[in-house]
């Protein structure tokens, strides 16, 4: 994947950073990992499909908030959570 293959709000992503210590820049190095899980998101659905995108950053796993607009990964939303990590470790059956 490239940089080009994703998209944001540029204030979305300064919110997040503030909110979450987490720039969108990193979180599309989730979707580099191998064992990353892709989910839909059907809580946040709002007109578009939207989808969860849990993968491994330098050991600690990243949960990415998305959806796909013209091709492109539209990212919305990253944070460590708890809940994403456990998913990750569910799936991949790390523990």
């Amino acid at each position: 994947m490239s940089k080009s293959d994703f998209e944001w709000d540029e204030t979305k992503n300064l919110i997040n950073q503030e909110d979450h210590g987490v720039s969108f820049e990193l979180a599309q190095f989730a979707f580099e990992d191998p064992k990353r899980i892709i989910v839909r998101d059907m809580a946040h659905e709002k007109g578009e499909k939207r989808f969860f995108c849990f993968g491994s950053i330098d050991g600690k796993i990243l949960t990415v908030r998305f959806s796909f607009r013209r091709k492109r990964i539209r990212i919305y939303g990253a944070g460590y959570w708890r809940k994403g990590r456990k998913h990750y470790e569910q799936k991949n059956k790390i523990h």
